[in-house]
């Protein structure tokens, strides 16, 4: 399996995924604006959503992907089989349950969540009633992180890749369609979401037909748990759970200052938070999802050189697109939120205070997608303590960044925390790698690194001077227009960055890869 080519693949289905998550967030600014009932939907859609990351895209995934590999490599067919109905049956009936407690809890779950809420008429209500609606969703997203950890396992990656698309879909199709025909329009934002969870369940039942793993449920909710695969799973998913949503907690803890800041601080920060997802998931999500079973084979195969030469070849990747992105948001903040978001009810000075989260983040995505291409190297090897130890630590100092930067940056300083907070995560996972022998860097990193330097300056010179050269919110009136001039101006930075790599010898060849 080429790798390069295979995190082309997976990268294209998630830039169309991305590129749909724009549009519906372009169409969200437009209709909702940044107010106290666009803050309520993101307060409710993150309570579901941090549970999904618990129960399934996160530590779910990460606990199963490495036993599922080592049954596939070592125990056969039938016994994957009958790993992957137990672990289903289990899965889906815990969190059946937990959707029925967050039902009727709701409203504790939201006071807890963002309690300056509570001050905001209507909003709490409004946060408690989509909470109840979206509950279920998880359930939906468990199932669907299981069949991407089968799917991939079966190098089969494409569909797991593009099923968020469909979610897209479903929020653009309610903003559309059904948001005005409701007496709040906010509504139609959670029913997007569950019928977007339904949408994303059923794209992969054949898939899984395809490959002869699809799950039979049992009625008996213990009948899994007998199973000694799934206990292995339940074993290193409760530690995982603490290892991969440390961000998230941190995101949600945020969420609750950021109810107690301006009105509209709570968006402002997920619009922010958008624009960082999108070459997180292309680089970071992409790296993660192919890296995962082929270190996980590597693993199971006993070849510390390979292992060792897939992490370098991921970390290399990482800096060279990671860093360029990183640059592109600080010194293009602005344009690209007033190319994207500055429509309709979208003001001003949402604009603005939008862009302050964005540049901050910058600060930090390269630590944000290294967590996602180092962590991967802990789980394969089945060992989930040394994530939860790093994790546990850097969600303590991120709080603490947050007393320090909040007082003075406002809405930015929680976005600078959770950035500084990832490359202080990713920092001790690499040092855990190198202290153990895990990895060792292949030659020729310090004539890389000063490469990047010097390509970056040539990409931010000319990305302030192109920014400077247009007049981003007085284009409002001529969307097409300013979204050619912010195309122009990304493209030029990219192809001034790529030319300069060129002319100091950087040959793309040199970053292809095979696994088996």
């Amino acid at each position: 399996m080429n790798l390069l080519k295979t995190l082309a693949a997976i990268s294209s289905m998630t830039m169309l995924s991305r590129v749909t998550g724009l549009l519906r967030e372009s169409l969200f600014a437009r209709a909702f604006g940044a107010g106290a009932y666009t803050d309520a939907f993101i307060v409710a859609f993150r309570i579901p959503n941090l549970l999904r990351r618990l129960f399934a895209e996160g530590a779910f995934s990460q606990a199963f992907v490495p036993i599922l590999s080592e049954y596939k490599n070592q125990h056969g067919p039938q016994a994957s089989k009958l790993l992957v109905d137990h672990v289903a049956t289990t899965l889906v009936w815990a969190t059946l349950l937990v959707s029925a407690v967050g039902i009727v809890g709701a409203p504790a779950f939201v006071y807890f969540i963002a309690t300056g809420l509570d001050d905001k008429p209507g909003a709490f209500d409004a946060a408690v009633w989509m909470t109840r609606l979206m509950f279920p969703y998880i359930s939906c997203m468990s199932f669907v992180a299981l069949a991407g950890g089968i799917l991939n396992t079966w190098r089969q990656f494409k569909i797991p890749a593009f099923t968020p698309v469909l979610l897209n879909l479903s929020f653009i199709a309610a903003s559309l369609l059904l948001a005005q025909h409701l007496a709040q329009p906010i509504y139609a934002m959670a029913i997007a979401v569950f019928v977007g969870g339904l949408l994303q369940v059923g794209i992969q039942i054949p898939a899984l037909m395809k490959v002869g793993m699809l799950p039979r449920l049992a009625l008996n909710p213990a009948a899994g748990l007998r199973d000694e695969g799934v206990r292995r799973v339940l074993k290193k998913m409760g530690p995982a759970v603490f290892a991969v949503s440390a961000a998230q907690i941190s995101l949600m803890i945020n969420t609750s200052i950021a109810s107690h800041l301006a009105e509209g601080s709570i968006s402002w920060l997920s619009y922010a938070d958008r624009l960082m997802e999108f070459p997180t998931a292309m680089l970071g999500v992409a790296l993660g999802t192919i890296l995962l079973p082929s270190l996980s084979k590597a693993n199971s195969d006993g070849d510390k050189t390979e292992y060792s030469a897939l992490l370098d070849w991921g970390l290399r990747l990482t800096f060279l697109l990671a860093l360029p992105a990183a640059v592109g948001m600080a010194t293009l903040a602005q344009p690209l939120i007033a190319t994207l978001f500055h429509y309709g009810k979208f003001s001003t000075q949402a604009v603005a205070m939008s862009a302050q989260p964005l540049m901050a983040y910058s600060a930090g995505l390269i630590g944000i997608i290294l967590v996602k291409t180092l962590a991967p190297a802990f789980y394969a090897r089945q060992d989930i303590r040394t994530p939860v130890k790093i994790a546990l630590g850097v969600l303590v100092a991120t709080q603490l960044m947050n007393l320090l930067f909040v007082p003075h940056l406002a809405v930015a300083g929680l976005a600078l925390s959770i950035g500084l907070g990832a490359c202080l995560n990713a920092s001790f996972l690499y040092w855990g790698l190198r202290r153990r022998g895990i990895y060792q860097p292949r030659p020729g990193w310090a004539k890389f690194c000063l490469r990047l330097a010097v390509a970056l300056c040539v990409m931010a010179a000319v990305a302030v001077q192109g920014a400077a050269r247009f007049d981003w919110i007085a284009l409002q009136s001529h969307p097409l227009l300013r979204a050619g001039a912010l195309f122009l101006v990304v493209g030029v930075c990219a192809l001034c960055y790529f030319a300069a790599l060129l002319a100091m010898g950087f040959r793309f060849r040199d970053f292809k890869r095979s696994a088996a």
